[in-house]
């Protein structure tokens, strides 16, 4: 509980930081008008509260389509991340410049006007070019999701399994912002590829079975001649994990949680294994990875594919007989560049990797999307894995 606390205290410290940067250089530095600086200081404040009101308010309802209210301050966060992009970047070339001039043993310039029309056309370079890419990001975000097509070589698949298809899904997010219209376009793309088995990689969802029974209604017509299978991610435990568990199971989806099945008949098989999220092991014991339960009595001669939220739960996968290891929770980065940030805490952040034992890891960039309702240089996917031997 204390650790909840210290991380929404340190977001809201974030999130005033922001504001404050892009208040002194977009709107203290500009010396505008009084009627313009007050007017744009209200909106400001009013964007930057927008945005803690509705992350309040999606929290408690979930519901389809309660979100979409909020879209704007949404919208407005990733603006003004790129915003701020700009801002930084211009602030650095002015710094740049001072030192060298300094270097040079020459005087700063006499005028001050020249810094404030530095600064004017600094903030409207920025602003401009990052709504357009807010604008970019936000039709990518709507736009088609993609379905690529990815061949994963495995050493003990049986050779009467060549070509097997598996299409993966990965941090769909059906929530506030994305509803029963989304998921059906999603799963009718899903079945449109015709595959033999079907995989949700984790955060399908942000809210509570209660509140989201219309919009998860269409998921349960996914077809797959070997079924659906799926392991929890971090945002099903921020919506409840055991009673999405047990509803999903109760509607005929198999959750593996700690747990491990045959894919096939017989020698014309391989294992599937599947474990909760990386960050469960907080939520009690119960739900805490277990990789080693999930593997107890197996062959090691059979094929094993594992199903793990966090790429970085390749580390206990690494070792252990993992052909290939199926991943999501970075969505790609999202918004570029936030990518790089992403490969501080991740080893990977999407496609197909080879780990350093040798072990496979396929990373998803992510079917649906969080916060900001944008993708820049990380389309969503639908990820269609063909195994061969």
């Amino acid at each position: 509980m204390l650790s909840n606390w210290l991380f929404a205290a340190f977001a809201l410290l974030v999130l005033y930081g922001m504001h404050h940067y892009f208040w002194a250089r977009a709107i203290r530095d500009l010396h505008l008008a009084k009627i313009w600086s007050r007017g744009a200081i209200i909106l400001l404040s009013a964007l930057g509260i927008g945005l803690i009101t509705a992350f309040l308010v999606t929290r408690i309802s979930s519901a389809d389509g309660s979100g979409r209210l909020a879209l704007p301050v949404w919208w407005w966060l990733g603006f003004l991340f790129y915003a701020l992009l700009h801002l930084i970047l211009a602030d650095l070339w002015w710094l740049a410049r001072r030192a060298l001039r300094r270097e040079n043993k020459l005087p700063d310039p006499p005028d001050p006007s020249r810094r404030v029309l530095f600064r004017r056309v600094a903030a409207g370079v920025g602003v401009g070019s990052s709504s357009a890419l807010a604008w970019v990001g936000d039709r990518n975000a709507s736009g088609e999701i993609t379905t690529p097509e990815q061949e994963v070589r495995l050493e003990r698949l049986p050779k009467s399994l060549e070509g097997f298809r598996i299409a993966q899904l990965s941090d769909v997010h059906i929530g506030p912002l994305l509803g029963a219209s989304f998921l059906t376009h999603v799963v009718e793309k899903t079945n449109a590829s015709k595959p033999d088995l079907i995989v949700i990689t984790g955060d399908l969802v942000d809210g509570t079975p209660e509140n989201l029974r219309h919009s998860i209604e269409p998921l349960f017509r996914l077809k797959a001649r070997h079924g659906v299978h799926f392991v929890t991610g971090n945002h099903e435990y921020y919506s409840g994990a055991q009673p999405w568990i047990e509803y999903l199971k109760a509607r005929g989806i198999i959750v593996l949680h700690n747990e491990r099945v045959s894919i096939g008949q017989d020698r014309h098989s391989f294992d599937l294994a599947g474990i909760p999220d990386h960050m469960a092991r907080g939520f009690g014991a119960p739900h805490a990875p277990d990789l080693e339960r999930a593997l107890a009595g197996r062959d090691p001669e059979r094929e094993l594919l594992l199903l793990a939220h966090q790429p970085i739960q390749i580390d206990t996968a690494a070792g252990k007989g993992v052909g290939l290891q199926l991943s999501g929770h970075t969505h790609g980065g999202q918004i570029w560049p936030f990518g790089a940030l992403v490969l501080l805490a991740q080893p990977y952040l999407s496609g197909l990797n080879r780990h350093g034992d040798g072990t496979q890891v396929y990373v998803s960039r992510g079917t649906g999307f969080w916060g900001p309702p944008m993708r820049i240089g990380a389309p969503a996917e639908i990820s269609n894995l063909i195994l061969r031997t």
